[in-house]
């Protein structure tokens, strides 16, 4: 078994962020600590920053996600960062999509005990759930992937003049730059970098925004999605 390092006490900043859901955030953290790292979803060199490197900086992302919106977090892993996001905004129906067994009964656990009714797991790859997952308004991943991989996956997800909101490191603006070309054949219109987290999280967290236009994932994701969505209606008449 993995040995953990102590998990720090809260930041007077959780407190703000989370208001009334400060308590399940501390439990979230908590289990994140103990049953995260001992389930490999987690490194235990992560554990003394789990508040200001994932906690808080997932947190902030709800500066830039629009109210009473369809979420799907892809490669929700151990629930980063659809779960902070769902703490702070019960306006929202998230949908944590991860396609590993052991982190798909870790985020159920967590659902449960968190009392999160507004949240959902599914478990499947993006590409696969195409078609059966409803389209939604908002896409949000952090470490997936690079960004030009990542939009393969998470923009045919989108309903029409959805966005994608993708959390990034210090090179984000390079790879939006080089993601260039494959964001504009999925039907990307416009991009844009957004640094959210004043007064919480130092630095501040990084966030991609990509928003598409009436076909999301472009032509060849749109014959895709017409065609899942008849084989699911030929599906339910049997």
């Amino acid at each position: 078994m993995t040995e953990a390092a102590e998990l720090p006490p809260a930041p007077e900043q959780a407190r703000d962020v989370f208001g009334d859901r400060y308590a399940d955030a501390v439990r979230y953290a908590e289990l994140l600590a103990e049953a995260g790292v001992q389930r490999g979803l987690i490194g235990p060199r992560e554990v003394p920053r789990l508040w200001e490197r994932h906690l808080l900086n997932c947190a902030v992302l709800s500066e830039v996600v629009p109210e009473g919106v369809t979420v799907c977090d892809v490669g929700s892993g151990a629930g980063l960062p659809g779960i902070p996001l769902a703490l702070v905004r019960d306006d929202l129906k998230i949908t944590l999509l991860e396609p590993l067994l052991r982190r798909t009964n870790f985020l159920t656990e967590v659902v449960e005990l968190l009392g999160l009714d507004h949240v959902t797991v599914v478990r499947g790859r993006a590409e696969e759930v195409l078609g059966s997952l409803q389209p939604v308004h908002v896409v949000t991943a952090r470490a997936v992937a690079p960004l030009d991989r990542l939009a393969t996956w998470g923009i045919p997800l989108l309903r029409p003049y959805g966005e994608m909101l993708a959390l990034k490191g210090d090179t984000a603006e390079e790879e939006l730059k080089s993601a260039a070309s494959a964001l504009s054949k999925l039907g990307a219109v416009e991009t844009s970098i957004h640094h959210v987290g004043e007064g919480v999280v130092d630095p501040l967290s990084t966030v991609v925004r990509v928003e598409v236009g009436e076909s999301p994932g472009g032509v060849r994701f749109a014959a895709k999605r017409a065609k899942a969505a008849r084989t699911g209606r030929t599906r339910r008449r049997r």
